[in-house]
């Protein structure tokens, strides 16, 4: 491998992008509710086609350098980052005191599941 898959950052940017393209494919149609379910579900596919392109080496890459686990948890807290700025700026949705408690009791879940071990 190179030193790109080797990088501690390739991964959270790919899964920063894949969690992108989810995040619409999951709650994008939520703005199309006058649009037949069968039409959004066949786009949100669409959509999640490119979310997996992304996550597949993500996930892939990043096992070189993190855990599963620790890819699942940088994971949530990406996918909560994104769905904050996306339910705020797409969905026009207000911002709760009770959001930013959960966020950070993720930050810090991400920062148990990375902590260095004890050889």
């Amino acid at each position: 491998m190179n030193d790109l898959t080797q990088s501690r950052w390739l991964p959270v940017v790919l899964l920063t992008c894949s969690n992108i393209f989810m995040t619409f494919a999951w709650y994008g149609h939520l703005k199309f509710k006058d649009k037949p379910l069968l039409l959004v579900i066949l786009a949100s596919w669409g959509i999640a086609f490119f979310e997996y392109c992304f996550q597949v080496p993500a996930n892939r890459w990043g096992n070189s350098v993190y855990s599963a686990a620790q890819l699942k948890i940088i994971q949530e807290v990406i996918t909560l980052s994104v769905f904050v700025v996306f339910a705020i700026s797409y969905l026009h949705e207000k911002f709760r005191w009770n959001y930013v408690a959960a966020f950070v009791c993720l930050i810090a879940a991400v920062a148990f599941a990375v902590w260095p071990q004890k050889p």
